[in-house]
């Protein structure tokens, strides 16, 4: 497995959703992920995972939680010290990127899907 262990973070394992397609793709791809979301479920044999789990050596999070929703994750995301959070396309969040960068957590405005597909994950 590659050793990019990413948290998707607004899991979802309703198919029509693009955070149940990054999971899957993850898998596809053999990275080892971690899915968090509000309800419990799976996906591609990856339990979905509700609130705030304890994870450790989280490389990525994968963001698909809209601005308004992020506040409540501020805290856990931080405390989780990734080195790297993507915002997907409708999650961008200018207030909370500023806190990331300043915390030394690079931040990616892109789409996980997309850059999985062109090998730039």
């Amino acid at each position: 497995m590659k050793e990019r262990k990413t948290l998707v973070l607004g899991a979802s394992p309703n198919p029509e959703r693009f955070s149940c397609r990054a999971v899957k793709k993850l898998v596809e791809h053999n990275f080892p992920v971690v899915a968090v979301g509000l309800r419990a479920g799976q996906i591609s044999g990856v339990p979905v995972l509700k609130l705030f789990p304890d994870v450790q050596d989280i490389d990525t999070i994968t963001v698909y939680v809209g601005p308004k929703n992020q506040p409540v994750y501020y805290d856990y995301i931080l405390a989780v010290n990734p080195r790297c959070v993507i915002f997907n396309p409708g999650t961008e969040n200018p207030e909370f990127e500023k806190i990331l960068q300043n915390k030394g957590i690079q931040v990616v405005r892109d789409c996980t899907l997309i850059m999985l597909d062109k090998g730039t994950y």
